[in-house]
């Protein structure tokens, strides 16, 4: 199947009533399992990759292997790089092969990050790179400040302004999420993503979708919700199968016993999350 526009993906989520599940990968091993669950379920995932990490593989590789991948894929698989702090990172992930890109100004100034994000935009259409972007503030797990404040949340009159002023493809929305592992329960503001959903035009992305209670993602996907991001929960999912495998029978060690020996583990997670954000049932 010809690799998909991550866009595309997010505008038939939305039509359709279910969430993406927006997979970080970290090892070649991670696509493939995550594409495999996708398969198996016969619903659309997203690959992407955090540019932090480009000391332990270089993000031109990742976008080769990544696309190849989705481009044999049964079912609609998109690559997207994720944080970009700057316009620098942003343009280089357009350089190294990347289809879509989010640009991450949310620790900006207002006016900074509107303007970052429609530069990154203007520079991305030439190339037809799809464009996230971030408003309001997604702050830490370990923060019970950033998770509670709701002055951090995203203002929905300034998120109108923000998107028909960048022409970003979609939202990263702060709406009681956060990053990395929750200290405290997270409390999802419904009325505000439905009134975000309501008053824009484009894919709402939800970033901090590890450990949010199973009730809360589900509500987000029927308020509007369409690209969630997983994380944190794949990366201990593929500790914990590394660590509680049994290989006590073994004829042999063997580096690449242990990643087949974890698939069923790996892609039962994927696939538990892509059951989870579709509630409606929806398969193509």
């Amino acid at each position: 199947m010809p690799l998909a526009k991550v866009n595309d993906i997010l505008k038939h989520a939305t039509e359709n009533k279910y969430g993406v599940a927006a997979v970080n990968m970290f090892t070649f091993e991670t696509i493939k399992y995550a594409i495999q669950a996708a398969e198996e379920e016969k619903v659309p995932i997203i690959i992407q990759y955090f540019p932090g990490l480009e000391g332990h593989m270089a993000n031109k590789y990742v976008s080769y292997i990544a696309k190849d991948l989705a481009e044999k894929a049964s079912v609609p698989v998109g690559v997207h790089l994720d944080h970009s702090r700057n316009f620098e990172i942003a343009v280089a992930g357009i350089r190294d092969g990347f289809p879509s890109v989010m640009v991450d100004g949310s620790a900006l100034p207002y006016e900074e990050n509107v303007a970052l994000t429609k530069s990154v935009v203007e520079t991305a259409a030439v190339f037809g790179i799809d464009i996230e972007a971030e408003l309001g503030h997604v702050g830490s797990g370990a923060n019970i400040d950033d998770i509670q404040n709701s002055d951090h949340y995203t203002n929905v009159d300034q998120a109108v302004d923000f998107v028909q002023r960048t022409g970003c493809h979609s939202l990263a929305v702060a709406v009681g999420n956060a990053h990395g592992t929750y200290i405290v329960t997270p409390n999802l503001d419904f009325d505000r993503i439905k009134a975000l959903r309501a008053k824009l035009p484009i894919p709402l992305v939800l970033h901090g979708g590890s450990d949010i209670p199973d009730w809360q993602m589900q509500e987000a996907v029927n308020q509007g919700m369409s690209k969630f991001n997983i994380a944190t929960e794949y990366d201990r999912a593929f500790f914990n199968a590394l660590k509680d495998t049994d290989y006590a029978g073994a004829q042999r060690a063997s580096g690449r016993a242990v990643m087949v020996g974890i698939e069923e583990a790996m892609v039962s997670f994927v696939k538990s999350k892509i059951r989870l954000l579709n509630p409606n049932k929806f398969s193509l």
